[in-house]
């Protein structure tokens, strides 16, 4: 990847990011207040649809930008793969590669962000503050492996899949795709991505929610999907999925669309 390459795929992906964010950021605020373990209303209902935006207005633009540039520089590594069988599976280790540093970023920005969500009488940086004195910095990376266990996944099923989409919608027309068409590519997948790891999203949101001390923030994932599971059973692991696949497919069409145009205008 040459500079402009670089260059592209860093102001890309972080405009992208920003604008989905900030656009969703009501839909995901009701997703995780549907996944905490207080309830919807105790975790604030309707009200404060916006707390911890700037959260996550602060770390969207890193955030998004780093798993492109990882992602577009780990593709270009195998560039000579692309064009055969293994394309999918070259996709598959970028995007994960992608979401291994993007997380870096993005578990602290989360851990403020949904914390506040879920307590809306309390602000960001009061929320940043409270974390730091009781848990240390360690405490802005709890949950990490859950989130990383959670993108992973989701991963390896949204740009295989979205790569795929595209490659079939150009043979079938016979030529490039306007940036729309990747959009509505993007959009399928990923909502289905989304519904399939719903799970760990809803493991992630409790490990990161929880008091600390307690044996849920610990962080050992298959033991709160047990928990998760006894307690709420097969709605509970599944909570929050309809706003989930509703932003994840909103802003897949905005995210890769966008991402896809800014791109191609830079380039």
């Amino acid at each position: 990847m040459d500079r402009r390459e670089f260059t592209a795929s860093l102001v890309a992906g972080g405009c992208a990011g920003m604008c989905v964010d900030l656009t969703l950021f009501p839909l995901d605020t009701i997703k995780t207040r549907l996944q905490s373990q207080q309830g919807f209303y105790k975790a604030g209902g309707f009200r404060g649809i916006y707390a911890g935006v700037p959260s996550a207005a602060i770390g969207s633009f890193p955030n998004a930008a780093t798993f492109f540039v990882t992602y577009e520089s780990t593709k270009s590594l195998f560039t000579g793969y692309s064009a055969t069988n293994l394309a999918p599976i070259t996709h598959m280790l970028a995007a994960s590669l992608g979401e291994i540093v993007a997380c870096l970023i993005r578990v602290p920005t989360e851990v403020v962000k949904q914390r506040t969500q879920a307590n809306p009488s309390l602000n960001t940086y009061r929320v940043l503050l409270n974390t730091l004195q009781e848990e240390g910095f360690r405490g802005l990376y709890r949950g990490y492996g859950s989130t990383v266990l959670r993108e992973i996944p989701f991963s390896l099923v949204q740009f295989p899949l979205w790569e795929y989409l595209k490659a079939v919608w150009w043979r079938r027309q016979g030529g490039r795709l306007d940036s729309w068409q990747a959009a509505v590519c993007g959009a399928l997948a990923g909502g289905v991505a989304a519904f399939v790891t719903t799970p760990l999203d809803v493991a992630k949101t409790w490990i990161m929610l929880a008091k600390a001390g307690t044996s849920t923030a610990s962080g050992n994932i298959p033991k709160v999907l047990y928990e998760v599971w006894r307690s709420r059973g097969i709605p509970g692991l599944f909570a929050g999925s309809i706003p989930r696949v509703t932003v994840i497919s909103m802003g897949g069409f905005i995210f890769l669309g966008a991402y896809e145009k800014m791109r191609r205008t830079l380039l």
